[in-house]
């Protein structure tokens, strides 16, 4: 308990700019703490959903019924959006008279590539906060102490005797910026990484139903 109130007294005797500082890596701390919990869940349930739907697609379930529930539901998103504007477009083309069944698949597909990429940009919005926290944070840390380091030893050279107790407090507080960069970048990196990466798994089984999609449907054009 007596170390907390010392360490909350460093704080608030620190000078304006390091009390500044801590502040805003505190804000950027919460900041990020909120984007990670959030970022997870989001992530979660596109897994969970993608799950759900490649079990129903591959289940043998009619297409045309499939996609007529997906469209009474208009809130799909991740692999059952991608379908939804693939089948989407194949349908239109489809009935158009004239048309090359090659045409059609390549309307399909840059359907589904449209989509696809706006899902990825949603799942992965707030990434490049975390990294920017990841990243800078430290260093404005660094320079929370640097200041207050200068401070100290600027009020050391002001006095005829000096003593590590006088310079103590301030070399601490300064301290306190950098151990509070930290706190706010290390976990913003290590929920960047594995954020990251599952955004691509995300992304790679996207790219991999809308080809296998893609094969299924130039099956049908072709017979």
């Amino acid at each position: 308990m007596h170390s907390e109130m010392s360490i909350l007294s460093l704080v608030l005797n620190a000078s304006a700019v390091v009390q500044i500082v801590m502040l805003g890596l505190l804000l950027a701390s919460l900041i990020a703490w909120t984007m990670i919990i959030q970022k997870w869940k989001l992530l979660k349930k596109a897994k969970d959903e993608a799950n759900l739907f490649e079990r129903r697609f591959w289940s043998g379930a009619d297409l045309v019924d499939l996609y007529k529930a997906l469209s009474q539901r208009k809130d799909a998103q991740g692999m059952a959006s991608i379908f939804e504007a693939g089948f989407r477009e194949y349908a239109k083309l489809h009935k158009q008279p004239g048309m090359d069944g090659d045409a059609v698949l390549e309307g399909s597909q840059r359907a589904m590539r449209v989509t696809l990429n706006r899902e990825v940009d949603r799942v992965e919005s707030g990434l490049a906060f975390l990294a920017t926290v990841g990243s800078t944070s430290p260093y404005v840390g660094l320079f929370g102490t640097v200041w207050g380091i200068m401070n100290a030893f600027i009020a050391l050279g002001q006095v005829e005797q000096a003593t590590m107790a006088m310079v103590a407090p301030g070399i601490a507080e300064a301290l306190i910026a950098t151990a509070m960069g930290l706190f706010a970048a290390i976990p913003a990196v290590i929920a960047y990484n594995r954020f990251s990466y599952g955004v691509e798994r995300l992304e790679a089984r996207y790219d991999g139903f809308m080809e296998e999609f893609s094969n299924l449907l130039n099956r049908q054009v072709r017979t």
